[in-house]
């Protein structure tokens, strides 16, 4: 209902102008022919319209006025001056178009100045064929559907051309889609047949005439939108152009409610899932090559490449069918012969290559083209047919050292239509593509001169050097540590076996067996003795040694009273036995001497392991 109270609002203003029509009564359009086509969700006009100069003055400029909800949605508005009629038809370049405000026009329409080439003189008249290309003036209704229902869409406009100026004769022709159309406004002079609706013609109609019509037509056809697409351009001049294109797509059709069905969806494509969006065709030029098709997950597979001498078809599908409101992002890829875009001009590189998407009926919100100028690149400037923003950037790759220039495009509402070539300058020293080349042989030859110096150099440490001179100190004192521990270790066995040979008399009996042993025993000691008095003289010269020395001598010291013990013990015993006493008086006899032994036996364990540690 609001919108509707919108067209009545603009309705009663452009009534109230038909009453200050002389404004522009100079002017007048003797025949006008409007085409308005429904076929996608870009609705594209086409109108000719002839002009003819009533006045006494010469007019060199042309208004057209559009209404607020065509004005915010129009993506490409072109002029030209047609000569001719039929096979012989031709049109000039397109004539400049500006916005204006003209005095004592209704401010509730966006105006379109157009430039004339020379003036229009009195009497004189010419034809003009404007273009206009729409983005959203399609609104889904209902907004939202079943995965079984039809699509359907309605479409506002006047079967009038709105214009300040007066036309003799006027015709509309509205094409749709399909066949099939649920209502649309009638009026006098209306006809439906097939896909088109046909108004008119009208004749002698009156500035700013709105008799608004709507239509409720049929459209299964996909509203693909790329809510941004990202288009990277890197050039190499090792011969290869990049191309990278990342798109952010969804469905702008009606918004599908309910379950998805994949079952019934295979068995009847077209019918429970006649608006779903299927695939997408990328023209590519010819010689493309390296193509890829992927997104956040990996490679997609359902693709199809087409090629011949003039073009590269690739044929994309995303990993499930699309209906109203599902979105998806993906990434295609691929590489261009740089000779078949890249030339010279006046001392300066140019790439001349397409600004837009290379899919037909895609509607881009946003549309992001990035150039990536080699390294070096200088003095670089942007031709671009349409209006654009412009910034710069810079890219830092491979082997690169102040990195590349980048130059970043800007177009909102970009249509198939933007999809023409462009140009960027720029100059680059044929010196610079060396660098690379250089810093890798020149990295290279670092590492091999890095490789020999470490072959023929001599990393071990001077025998004249103190840390060699004490490391040598410190192995020593190891070398004769370990033969200290060994040689204790057999002391500790001798006094093993003399704990053996007091078993052995309790057992047999046998004293002087036992004294044998005694008197074995005491020979290894003393000869022991002797091999231990050097060790102890170099541990004690060494400063290497000061640390461990300490201990060292306190198990000396232990050993020898350990020694003292066990031959009390051992004399005691035989005594003992020689004078025929029982067991219990020799237990009781060298019970505390034993106590004593294995309390200076579990201490010399410990300072081994201590030793042994340090």
């Amino acid at each position: 209902m609001k919108r509707f109270r919108l067209d009545l609002s603009l309705l009663f203003i452009l009534s109230f102008f038909i009453l200050f029509s002389n404004v522009c009564s100079d002017l007048v359009i003797s025949k006008l022919d409007r085409q308005v086509d429904l076929s996608s969700h870009i609705v594209r006009f086409t109108t000719s319209l002839k002009v003819e100069n009533k006045g006494v003055e010469a007019v060199s400029k042309i208004l057209l006025p559009f209404p607020e909800n065509q004005a915010k949605n129009l993506a490409i508005l072109s002029v030209a001056i047609s000569v001719g009629k039929g096979k012989t038809k031709s049109s000039s370049d397109n004539l400049p178009v500006e916005i204006t405000h003209p005095e004592g026009m209704p401010q509730a329409l966006t105006w379109y100045a157009v430039s004339l080439p020379k003036e229009l003189g009195k009497g004189q008249s010419l034809t003009l064929e404007v273009k206009a290309v729409f983005t959203n003036l399609l609104r889904p209704f209902p907004e939202k559907i079943t995965q079984a229902d039809v699509q359907l869409f309605a479409f506002q406009d006047s079967a009038h051309y709105l214009s300040p100026y007066a036309v003799k004769i006027q015709s509309l022709t509205v094409k749709l889609p399909e066949p099939k159309v649920e209502s649309y406004t009638k009026l006098e002079n209306t006809k439906f047949s097939g896909s088109e609706i046909k108004y008119g013609p009208y004749e002698n109609i009156p500035p700013f005439s709105y008799p608004p019509v709507v239509i409720h037509f049929v459209s299964n056809k996909p509203f693909s939108v790329a809510q941004e697409l990202v288009r990277e351009i890197e050039i190499s001049h090792w011969g290869n152009v990049q191309i990278t294109e990342n798109y952010n797509l969804f469905h702008a059709g009606a918004e599908m409610t309910g379950e998805f069905s994949r079952l019934d969806y295979q068995a009847r494509p077209h019918v429970r899932g006649a608006s779903a969006l299927r695939s997408l065709v990328a023209r590519l030029p010819a010689r493309a090559h390296s193509i890829y098709y992927r997104d956040e997950i990996g490679n997609i597979s359902t693709s199809n490449v087409w090629s011949d001498s003039a073009k590269t078809l690739l044929e994309i599908e995303p990993r499930y069918p699309m209906f109203g409101g599902w979105r998806t992002s993906f990434t295609i890829g691929y590489g261009l012969p740089l000779k078949d875009f890249l030339f010279k001009s006046q001392g300066k590189r140019f790439l001349d290559i397409s600004f837009g998407c290379p899919m037909n009926d895609v509607v881009i919100e946003n549309l992001i083209v990035k150039v990536v100028l080699p390294e070096g690149s200088k003095d670089f400037s942007v031709v671009v047919p349409f209006p654009v923003k412009e910034a710069r950037e810079t890219k830092f790759s491979h082997l690169d050292t102040v990195g590349r220039p980048v130059i970043v495009l800007e177009k909102t509402n970009a249509v198939p239509e933007h999809d023409q070539n462009f140009q960027v300058y720029y100059r680059f020293s044929n010196l610079s593509l060396l660098r690379e080349p250089l810093m890798l042989i020149f990295g290279f030859f670092l590492f091999f001169v890095a490789c020999v110096a470490y072959m023929h150099a001599d990393f071990t440490i001077s025998k004249s050097s103190a840390s060699y001179i004490a490391k040598l100190q410190w192995d020593e004192v190891q070398t004769t540590i370990q033969q200290f521990q060994n040689l204790m270790n057999r002391v500790l066995n001798i006094h093993d076996k003399l704990e053996a040979s007091l078993r052995d008399l309790s057992r047999t009996g046998d004293v002087q067996a036992c004294k044998a042993a005694r008197k074995a025993a005491d020979s290894l000691l003393k000869e022991l003795l002797k091999e231990l008095k050097p060790l102890l003289s170099f541990l004690q010269s060494s400063p290497q040694a000061l640390q461990i020395m300490p201990k060292v001598e306190e198990l000396v010291t232990k050993e020898r009273e350990l020694q003292e013990k066990l031959m009390l013990k051992h004399s005691m015993v035989v005594d003992s036995y020689e004078k025929k006493s029982g067991g219990r008086d020799i237990d009781n006899r060298v019970a505390a001497v034993q106590q004593k032994i294995t309390l200076l036996r579990q201490e010399i364990d410990d300072l081994l392991d201590v030793i042994d540690e340090i």
